[in-house]
């Protein structure tokens, strides 16, 4: 792992509800919410860097590293707080309470991150379109905030994700900033991260994630019950601005059933107070638990989700009906560290930054079991995770934007499921993807290892390459998965660097670390990398990848020592359509073309492994005839997540 992200929090005097100006007149854009759009998938931030985990002690990051293969961060990038800056040099509070004195020399790169226009791109993550993913590209311009949406545009809050160049001068103590090393332990670049409260944003004092305007002084509520009680039959009705239908808040345990629960206004405004604290939403668990069965939720209003968890709030949903027409309206929907269990349920959102199953800021828990999962919007993934997230035997469709969008320190684990997306090709993206894992640097999510998972079900993608990683750690686990890749596939995997188009890290050290395991899978299409990422890519239990290895430094910058190694072991397959370039190949398997020929395998030095006789080459700095696969990822189980049915 080449990258260390050190997440420098802002002091409490650096937090702003609005855009303020230094003193040199550099614009800092006041925390806000990134929209899910933006990359509904991309830009929650789950239990946004709080102090507990960003004080992760030794055994922590030694058992991470033991089932990754790798630790969590590296020792080339740190973010922290700064609490001094001297004439030549800053001094930095990193997440695990260590102060750094780094150097600053002539040739340091030092910029501000913009929020961007929040109307530009969803929520703070990439989309399924192209935009970015809910928060990053089709919700709320608050949620885009620094995540790719699904439409392709920029992570909300973070438009395009530009950067301004600034001078020592303008650096303050409280900034929130990402530092990358040179070699010899001197900045070579600072970037100080927007206070955007959004999914792209900053965090407020004490690590606690906060919105644009901060958390809601109240909330209005059609029925609000803070005491215990059953429903059976009733129906519910919320017509008021930014109105609740059902608040469940002081403790209260409430039973709802064979409800019909109804959310419309024209007037609502939706954005970060609904993506981040459920203002608006149909249901809302905010202190307390909530039990749905067998009822139909129907909201035609901005930021009215279908069931939402905040906080001390938990949700129990089941055999329940769940439709959502507009923007930043997710069908079931966790922040802040809410809890959320659904069985049954058939959930189905048409807005932007509206993803059937979606997280923003502050994360929290979303187990589902069965059901049918559809999001229609742009920036509108069918989940979008700034969460820890599993999902069971369910049918999982974004028609508008890629299928799932996971930003940092986030999860998401299918099991026999049905996963399907449809984004659409845009410009402002260097590829375009049906799952993407990354990092939006908004400092929404907390930096740390994004993992999807998949085991059984299938995986369809109608345009774009599938898997995209950048700017981040990620570990991804394929088993027994039936894929269905676009006719316009570019890639099976891409692991590289990104030009910063919305602000995901510095070209030349925004990479990717990535962690591939696949078991008992098939795979086809091409393996990309860059020299500024890193890449394990696995192949056991009987695995078969058909394609090449490329490494294509169009988004490296002036480039680094990345590395790509492969691990095939003795009954797996890697079938060989072009030339390949990788650094450390461990084959205990079979290597041979399409037409059965054997691939010569040659070192970079001009050392002749395996003298094939297909027309195609592989090129390696090292070769193995022996694989050891002791650092592939570590797969999980639906019992691991599963909980008896209560609603």
């Amino acid at each position: 792992m080449k990258q260390k992200y050190v997440a420098i929090l802002l002091g409490a005097a650096m937090v702003m509800s609005t855009a303020g100006t230094t003193a040199a007149g550099v614009t800092v854009m006041a925390e806000e919410s990134v929209t899910e759009n933006s990359t509904e998938g991309i830009t929650e931030a789950k239990d946004a860097a709080t102090d507990e985990t960003a004080q992760e002690n030794d055994s922590e990051q030694a058992e991470d590293q033991n089932k990754n293969g790798r630790p969590e961060e590296d020792e080339n990038q740190v973010r922290g707080e700064i609490t001094a800056v001297g004439e030549n040099s800053v001094t930095v509070k990193t997440d695990d309470g260590d102060e750094k004195e780094i150097s600053i020399t002539d040739d340091t790169e030092i910029s501000r991150q913009s929020m961007g226009d929040p109307g530009e791109a969803p929520q703070g993550q990439p989309g399924e379109n192209g935009e970015a993913p809910e928060k990053p590209d089709g919700e709320n311009s608050s949620d885009a905030n620094g995540a790719p949406g699904e439409n392709g545009g920029a992570p909300q809050g973070q438009p395009g994700g530009e950067q301004e160049t600034i001078a020592l001068s303008d650096l303050a103590e409280g900034d929130q900033v990402m530092i990358t090393l040179n070699d010899d332990g001197t900045a070579a670049s600072i970037t100080v991260m927007p206070m955007d409260g959004g999914q792209g944003g900053g965090m407020a004092p004490g690590g606690v994630p906060g919105g644009q305007q901060g958390a809601p002084d109240g909330y209005d509520a059609a029925n609000e019950y803070t005491e215990d009680a059953e429903s059976d039959g009733e129906t519910f009705a919320s017509t008021g601005t930014d109105e609740n239908a059902i608040l469940v808040d002081n403790g209260a345990n409430v039973t709802v059933k064979n409800a019909q629960i109804s959310r419309n206004s024209s007037d609502s405004t939706g954005g970060d107070n609904s993506s981040f604290y459920g203002i608006g939403s149909a249901v809302l668990a905010k202190d307390g638990t909530v039990k749905v069965s067998d009822s139909e939720i129907a909201t035609d209003a901005a930021g009215a989700a279908g069931v939402f968890a905040y906080g001390d709030g938990t949700a129990y949903v089941s055999d329940t009906t769940i439709t959502t027409k507009q923007d930043t309206s997710g069908g079931i929907h966790v922040a802040g560290g809410g809890t959320l269990y659904a069985w049954n349920v058939n959930a189905e959102t048409s807005g932007e930054s509206s993803a059937a199953i979606r997280s923003d800021r502050g994360g929290g828990t979303i187990v589902a079991d069965g059901g049918t999962y559809t999001s229609n919007g742009v920036g509108s993934p069918a989940i979008y995770s700034t969460a820890d997230i599993a999902v069971n035997d369910a049918q999982l469709t974004a028609n508008g934007s890629e299928a799932v969008c996971i930003e940092g320190l986030n999860s998401l684990h299918l099991f026999n499921s049905d996963l399907t997306g449809n984004m659409a090709d845009n410009d402002q993206n260097d590829c375009t993807w049906n799952v993407i894992l990354y990092q939006s640097m908004s400092g929404d999510s907390e930096v740390g290892n994004s993992t999807f998972e998949m085991e059984g079900g299938s995986l369809t993608a109608k345009n774009g390459g599938m898997f995209y990683t950048t700017n981040t750690e990620s570990t991804f686990l394929l088993s027994g998965v039936d894929i269905t890749y676009a006719d316009d596939s570019e890639f099976f995997l891409r692991c590289t660097g990104n030009e910063n188009r919305r602000g995901w890290g510095n070209v030349g050290s925004n990479g990717a670390d990535c962690l591939f395991t696949a078991k008992e899978q098939e795979m086809q299409g091409d393996v990309i990398w860059d020299s500024v990422s890193d890449l394990d890519f696995y192949m056991t239990d009987g695995s078969t990848l058909t394609g090449a290895v490329v490494d294509d430094e169009s988004c490296a910058g002036d480039g680094g020592s990345g590395t790509c190694n492969f691990y095939i072991s003795d009954d797996s397959t890697w079938v060989v359509t072009g030339d390949s370039t990788l650094t450390d190949l461990l084959c205990a398997g079979t290597i041979t073309d399409e037409n059965g020929n054997t691939v010569s395998v040659v070192g970079t030095d001009g050392t002749v492994y395996v003298d094939g006789d297909s027309e195609w080459t592989v090129t390696v700095e090292s070769y193995e005839d022996t694989a050891d696969l002791s650092g592939a990822a570590t797969f999980t189980a639906w019992n691991d997540y599963a909980v008896d049915q209560q609603a």
